[in-house]
Parts: C-alpha cells; structure tokens; sequence
C-alpha cells in the first residue's frame, strides 16, 4: 500500500490516528457504501500488485482534474477501510483480555492438582506396604484354599471328562485319531457317572460331538482337503487313522478325489485371477464372477508367461500331491500286507488302489483342460520369437509330466498348442520373408567375415542340435539332462519329490553363451592380414590356415592336409584362393538366413505336429534367397541366343516353381491385370526383391560387380552345403508321408544352387572381354593367299592381351574377394568359350579363302592356344574341337561335307552356309552347293 503513488503516500495508521479515526463522525451507512464501491480484485491475494492495476485502468490521454477526483475517491475508500478495522480491533479488546485471564487462573488450578496427585501417591504407596499386601493377602488365600477343596474332589472325578482336551486335539495338534479315540472313552466314562445331574449335562454335550466328529466331520474333511496342495506324511497319516477309526475309509477317498478337482479350479482360478487384476491396475471386482475361460482372456501378454510358469508350478504341486498320496498308500499297503486282515480291510483296500488308479487320468483330464483354456484364451500371433519358444517349452514340460504321471500322451494339449503354433507360425514366417525382402533390397552383397572354421554348429540357434534329444524331455531340460547322465533315468517326481520344482529352470535367465565366429577385420589374424597382399609364390609367412587346402565347391569335401610349396607354385594361374584365407563366402543376410532356419527347427523339434508346416517355410526362404540372387545377378535375355545351355531345365524348373508359387507379381507390377489366385493365396507370397541402388554392375573395372557377384552366389552355394547337413535331421522329423517332398525340394532346388555359376559369371564373361573388336579385326584379315605364312595375324595378340588384362582384373578383384577354384574356372570357361565362339564367327564370315588361308586359321588358333595355356590352369581348353572342327570342315568332300552338316547341328545356319559358300569353285561345283545348302535349310526349317 505503500507503492500506491508516487505522489501520495498511503501507509498503515497508528494506535492514535486509529483512535482519531475512529473519533471522526462518519455515517455508518455511508461507510459501508464505500467499502462496497471497492473493487473485489483489492481482496483477491496477497501477490495483488494494486499499483500495477491502477496504472493500467488509466485512459491514454489524462486529465489532471479526474485523476485528483479519482485520487480522492482512493483515499476514502483507505479511510473507510482503515476507520473500519480499527474498530474491530477495540471491539474484541475486552474479550481478549478476560479470556488471558482464564487462561492464567486455570494453569493456576492445574499446578495445585499436580501437587495434590503426588501427595496422594506417596500416602498410597506407605499404606499398601504397611497393611494390604498383609492383611488383605491373608484373607484372600483363605477364601480361595476353602473354594478349592471343594472342588478338588469333584475335579478329580469329572477330570477325564474334559471339552478342551478334545478341541485341542483336533484344532491345535489335529490329532483327528487322538480326539475320536478320547471322545469315545469319555462317552464311556459318561455312563458310568450318569447319575450325576452335571455328568448327564456333559453326556448330552459328549453325544453331540461325537455325532459331529462321526456324521459331519467337518474339521477332518478341510484336514483331508489341506493335503491336496501340501502333502504332508504325518499329517495325511493321522486323517487315514481317524477316518479308519469311523469306518469312513472308501467316503474319505471319494472326498479326496472331490477335493483334488476342486483344488485344480481354485488354484488355477487365483493364479490367473491375481494377474489379471494386478494388470488390470484396480480393485474391480468384476473379475471375481468370471469365468476360468472368459477370465483367461484378460490376461496381458507381457504377463502371459509369467502367470503360464505360475500355473504350471501350481498345477504341479497338485499332482505331485497325489503322486505322494499314491506312494503313501503303497507304502502302507506293503507294511500291512504281513498282517492278517479282515474281508473288509481287504475290500476297503482293493478299492483305494482302483479309485486312485482311475483318479491319475481324471485328475490329468482336467490340467489339460484348464491349461487349454489359457493357451487358446490368447492370441499369440504377434508374440517375440522367444517368448513363445518359452511357452512351447513350458508345455512340452507339461506333457512330459502328464506322460509321467499317468501315460498319457496329452492330446488335447498337443491340439491347442498345435492350432497356437500354426497360427503364429503363419504370422512369423510372413513377417519373416518380408523381413528377408528388407534386407536382400539392402544387401550391398559385401563379404561377411567369419573365421575360417566357422559352421552353423557355432550359433545359438543350433545349439540344440549338439544336445541329447528325447521325445519326452523338453530343450531346456535337455541341456541339464546331458550333464547329469544319472538324471535321464530319474522321473520328474523323483527328482523333485521332496523340494523344487521342474517348471523353476525355465525362468532362469540363460547365460549367453559368446559366438566367437566373427574374424578379425576380416582375418584369422593380424599376420594373415600381413601376408593377404603377398605374392603367394612366396609363403614364408603365410599362416597356417593360408596353407590348408580349399573347399572343393563341387564336392563339399573341405581336405585339412597341408599344401605343399610345390602344389602351391602350381596353382598360380587360375587359383585366386591363395590371397585370401579359406573362410566361407557369405554375407549378413546369410547369416540371417541360417539363424532363421534354426529358428524354425527349434520350434519344429519342440512341436513335432507341424514340422512339414514349418520345413516347407524352411524350404521358402532357401527359394526366395535363390530368386533374389537369379533375378538380382543372373537374368539377362541373351542366355536363349548364346546357345550355350546356360541354365539347365531343373534350374528353369525350379525357378518357374518358384515365381509361380512365392513371388506375388500383383503387388510388384501393379499394372498388371489381377491374375487368378485369390487375396488368401497372395497372401502368402512375397514380390520380387530389388536391387539395391548402390550395387553397381556395369563398371567394367570392377569386372561388371564380380565380387559383388561372387558373394552373392558362393553365399548361396554355402547356404545349399549348410542346407545338406541338415538334411538328416529334417529326415527324422518329418512325417513319412511327407517325406517325398523334402527329397524333391533337396534334388530339384537344394542342389540347383552351384548351377546359378553359369548364367551369373556369363554375364561377366560376356561384357569382360571386347569380342566385337575382334571379329571387326579378323574382317580385315586377306585369306585368298597363294603362299603359306609363318607369322600369325594381330588379331591373336589383341586377343591374347584381352585375356590378360583380364587375367589382372581378375586378380585384382580376389584382393577383395576370395575368388574360389570353381567360380574361377567357370569365369576362363565362359570366356575361352565365347572366344572361341567368336573365331568360328569371324572365319564364317570370310568371303574367299585359299588352303594357304586356311593353314593360316589353323596358325592363329594354334598360336593363341598356346599363349592361352600359360594363362591359365583349365583343362581341357573349352570348344577347342569346335574351333578346329570347323577350319577343318574346309577340306571335306562333298559327301563328308553333307554328313558333316547333318551331324554338327551346334554350328549356326550361317557358319554352315558360309562352308559350303567358300568351298565352293575349289572342290565343290554349283550343283553340289545347292544340294548342301537345301540340306542345310532342311535342318533350319524344324526351328522356323
């Protein structure tokens, strides 16, 4: 209030201005009109800024005379307020300064009673020592020994006939045998002092009890019910004694057999109930009037597992309950089988054993259904990989104890799981090729380094292979079972039949075992790394694994003998292995494939019923890395014009089977018109992958992307040989009748893998190597000469240098790449072919030729086979019959030259033509030509 203006100051009145205010003749109505007429924001907080507001509430242009108005109507307003609590203040005055004093006199009062109270304490205190305890004490022990020899002879009559021991017996020690027997001789003794009035009383109460111990036995049936979740020997000994006792042997295993059912419910009840509404995150209690099956339906899946491992424990110490009250009755069976026993004993006997014979099944029965009501009460289709491992793995420990327990083999188990595993297998696997898609469109196709020891058995998801396998025995438990050999002979009741719990083991986490497959920058070792650039004529510090043999591709055999200096300096030509270690070729997405696979049979060796399900998904992803590497390396329309027999009809086979049956051309070329299968159908096809962008296959520094190539395609010819080992295995798991189909997808797909080599490095081979400049050169070779030359021509050499820039590029590309023997055999193959090829082409297009000519050809070729031979290792050199053959046919007659038509059908109609075109004058007459050329055209026209 004191910033209220810089001009006039309003501040809190004094006492004495309160009294001069107070004094002032103001009109009481007229004051409280201006308290009204204050604005209501004044009251509003202690923060109020009253200075900030008033200033706001200024208009834009002032007045001098207003803002005095308004000014004086402030201070009124002040005074009226100021004026007002002054005089609330002198109005309480009074009744503050009576109430002080109240308050003073009563602590006034307050101290002399404290005084008083000690007082009265101390005088207490000397007479009770000086007069009670004496006096008082005296009399009370008198009047309480007259009291009690009263009663001492009555008690010692009657003692026998105490209520408490009774109840004590059965609610404290439940000793059910001890109070039936107590009851009945208390009954006894009853009678005999019957003629007391208090002993008829007592009879009358004994009677009761014992007609409720006998009739209702309500306290003994909630005894014999506790053993159903907690067997107890002692405990479940004295309930057989006391019911033995009553006669009540066969009605206390009918009850037995009523509450283990009634336990099965309750139990599964509230272990699902428990998680559901502590996922539900409140008190309703809604749940609690469900249903088991409906209230199976609310379960979360973060705590499906959880609450899954719960309700197996549980289950299992109800059934563990009964296996020890079966042993129990063994037991007893066997001690008293010595002993003479009456008929009855001996029915009650016969029909105990039936009755818990025939319970093991019904008991079974029902932990199947209610474990099917939560499996099929969640839709699993959308849960991780692992978790739902874990969930099959607890099952298959579940059916592993209900095959223990009574023989059976779960049926109603394996259904639900089955229709469970179908449908998230479905789910999985479509996520899983398209997921396959993802990263074959990204692949990049770079060598994945791996040790060069490396095989699938070094990855977690085979390590189930290495591990002892059991139709009965779950994988989690396999792994225990293998390292405590005396454990495989034991039951899971006997393992765990006095503490544990088999379904504990699955909850605790694994130790991640490391995968030690990964190279080193892509080496064994930082020497190898050294030596990869060294020229491998010299191998003085080249590591041992440097000097291993190499994998035969075509065999599969992988020789450890070490290779000798010798054999080493022999393969110096076409073996580019030797500059890199022998670790297998294969990229990221392998890999992924590989693990993928043993994904798949982890699952299909814990739940055998789908494993044709899960083999032909298996047999899905090998198709579709197949496609990707034929469509993304190996497709090009010329293969049908080179005649070579480039892809093999299995191969075409396969992959026609493949785009038919995988490949959703709908979704990829959308323009395209809907073909005849349904959405169902498409929905279990994948399109066709794309090449990623930034793999380039038309450098031809780069060899046109060999190494590109030659990972995508050695990587599928390793994932074939991994695929091969592990045919075995999907043999024994697959069912007989399918087994046709395993067989057919291994001989018509499997072993296709190492066929893709041709199209794939023909392509290569092709573009390689300028074949057009050398038919363009031969055109301008003079073949009519009439002298023999000794000089070969220059189209030889040019050649020759083709194949030696070749030869370089070649080994330049295997410093980044392993370049295995047979992919650089197919690549010089391929090349010499289309070489060879292109000699016949270009001596097919000579106009005239004399026998000097052709002794000429013959020169040429003779001359680049032998510089070709010192390039490289292959043998023999590929179409050199054909090549020869064809210079050769120059010389034939016209009777061989017909027969040489007929039967040579790989030469083209023009190369046949031009034979006959230039034999022509020489040894061959106009009317022979046309009768060679209309046989020519005759083995034309089939094809027209």
């Amino acid at each position: 209030m004191a910033d209220l203006s810089p001009v006039e100051n309003l501040r809190i009145p004094s006492k004495e201005e309160l009294r001069e205010l107070r004094e002032l003749p103001i009109d009481p109505q007229a004051e409280q009109e201006i308290i009204d007429s204050i604005e209501e924001v004044y009251f509003s907080s202690d923060s109020f800024d009253m200075v900030q507001h008033e200033l706001e509430k200024l208009p834009p242009e002032l007045n001098l005379q207003e803002l005095e108005e308004y000014r004086d109507t402030l201070k009124k307003q002040q005074d009226a307020v100021s004026k007002k609590v002054a005089d609330l203040i002198l109005e309480k005055q009074p009744a503050y300064v009576k109430e002080l004093e109240r308050v003073t006199a009563l602590q006034t009062n307050l101290q002399l009673a404290a005084v008083i109270c000690t007082n009265a304490r101390r005088q207490l205190r000397v007479s009770k020592e000086g007069f009670t305890e004496a006096s008082l004490g005296l009399l009370a022990n008198q009047r309480r020994r007259q009291l009690l020899t009263g009663l001492l002879k009555s008690l010692r009559t009657i003692k026998t006939l105490t209520l408490n021991e009774l109840s004590a017996l059965l609610t404290q020690e439940e000793d059910y045998p001890g109070a039936i027997q107590l009851c009945l001789e208390c009954q006894k003794a009853a009678s005999t002092f019957k003629h007391y009035s208090c002993i008829r009383y007592s009879n009358n109460r004994w009677i009761l009890w014992f007609n409720w111990v006998q009739w209702e036995k309500e306290q003994l049936d909630v005894a014999l019910s506790k053993t159903c979740k907690h067997f107890d020997i002692l405990h479940y000994t004295k309930v057989q004694l006391a019911y033995s006792l009553l006669d009540k042997t066969q009605t206390a295993m009918d009850q037995l057999h009523m509450h283990f059912t009634q336990a099965i419910h309750n139990t599964v009840f509230q272990v699902v109930l428990g998680y559901v509404e502590l996922c539900a995150g409140n008190a309703d209690t809604k749940f609690q009037k469900m249903q088991y099956k409906d209230l199976c339906t609310h379960i979360t899946p973060d705590s499906y597992i959880p609450c899954l491992m719960d309700l197996c424990k549980a289950l299992w110490e109800v059934m563990l309950s009964y296996y020890r009250t079966m042993q129990w009755h063994e037991e007893h069976d066997k001690q008293d089988s010595n002993a003479v026993a009456s008929d009855e004993v001996m029915v009650d006997r016969s029909y105990v054993k039936k009755k818990l014979e025939h319970g093991l099944t019904r008991i079974w029965q029902d932990v199947q259904l209610k474990v099917k009501s939560y499996i099929l009460g969640t839709d699993m289709s959308n849960f991780k990989y692992d978790d739902f491992i874990v969930v099959l793995d607890v099952i298959s420990r579940l059916m592993q104890v209900g095959e223990e327990f009574c023989g059976s083999k779960s049926e109603v188990l394996q259904e639900s799981v089955k229709r469970q595993s179908v449908n998230y297998f479905k789910n999985y696997h479509r996520a899983r090729l398209e997921e396959l898609r993802m990263f074959l469109e990204n692949e990049t196709w770079e060598l994945c380094p791996v040790k060069s020891n490396f095989n699938i058995a070094q990855l977690h998801e085979f390590k189930f292979m290495g591990q002892c396998h059991s139709p009965s025995i779950s994988p989690s438990r396999q792994s225990a079972s293998s390292s405590v050999p005396l454990q495989e002979e034991r039951s899971l009741f006997q393992q765990f039949l006095q503490d544990g719990n088999p379904f504990e083991m699955h909850i605790e986490h694994k130790e991640e075992e490391t995968e030690d497959v990964l190279a080193s920058n892509g080496y064994e070792s930082d020497e190898m790394e050294k030596s990869v650039y060294q020229d491998y004529d010299s191998d003085s510090d080249v590591p041992d694994e440097l000097k291993q043999d190499y994998i035969d591709e075509q065999t599969g055999d992988a020789p450890q003998n070490r290779v000798s200096k010798e054999s080493q300096r022999g393969k110096k030509k076409s073996d580019y292995n030797l500059s890199k270690a022998n670790a297998p070729i294969l990229t990221n997405t392998t890999l992924n494939v590989i693990r993928l696979v043993g994904k798949y049979m982890q699952m299909m060796n814990i739940l055998k019923p789908i494993a044709f399900d899960v083999i032909h998904c298996v047999s899905q992803l090998f198709d579709y890395y197949l496609y990707a590497v034929y469509t993304f390396f190996g497709r090009n329309d010329m293969y049908e014009s080179s005649g070579l027999g480039l892809i093999s009809s299995r191969l075409r086979t396969t992959l026609n089977r493949i785009q038919e049956n995988l490949i959703d051309m709908v979704r990829q070329h959308l323009s395209v018109p809907l073909f005849h299968g349904s959405a169902e159908d498409r929905k279990e096809k994948v399109p066709s992958p794309h090449l990623s962008q930034l793999v380039v296959l038309t450098n031809s520094g780069t060899l046109y992307g060999l190494a590109q190539r030659v990972v995508a395609t050695e990587s599928l010819v390793f994932l074939a040989e991994q695929f091969e080992s592990l045919q075995s295995h999907l043999d024994t798991v697959m069912p007989a009748a399918k087994k046709p189909f395993l067989q057919q997808f291994y001989s018509q797909t499997v072993s296709t893998a190492g066929e893709l080599r041709k199209p794939i490095y023909w392509i290569v081979a092709a573009k390689a190597i300028d074949y057009e400049q050398m038919l363009l050169l031969m055109a301008g070779v003079k073949w009519d000469i009439k002298e023999i030359m000794s000089q070969h021509n220059v189209y030889v050499d040019v050649l020759l240098k083709e194949f030696e820039q070749f030869n370089k590029r070649l080994s330049d590309v295997s410093k980044q790449v392993r370049i295995p023997l047979p992919v650089s055999n197919v690549l010089w193959e391929h090349c010499i072919r289309l070489a060879n090829r292109t000699l016949v082409e270009g001596y097919s297009n000579v106009k005239k030729c004399s026998n000097e000519g052709r002794a000429l050809m013959q020169l040429d070729f003779q001359q680049f086979l032998m510089k070709l031979e010192k390039l490289t290792d292959l043998r023999p050199i590929p179409d050199k019959e054909f090549v020869e053959t064809y210079i050769k046919a120059y010389y034939l007659t016209e009777n061989d030259m017909e027969q040489f038509i007929k039967n040579h059908r790989e030469y083209s109609m023009k190369q046949l033509a031009n034979l006959v075109n230039v034999c022509l004058g020489s040894h061959i007459n106009k009317k022979a030509r046309q009768k060679l050329l209309a046989a020519i055209d005759d083995i034309d026209r089939p094809k027209r």
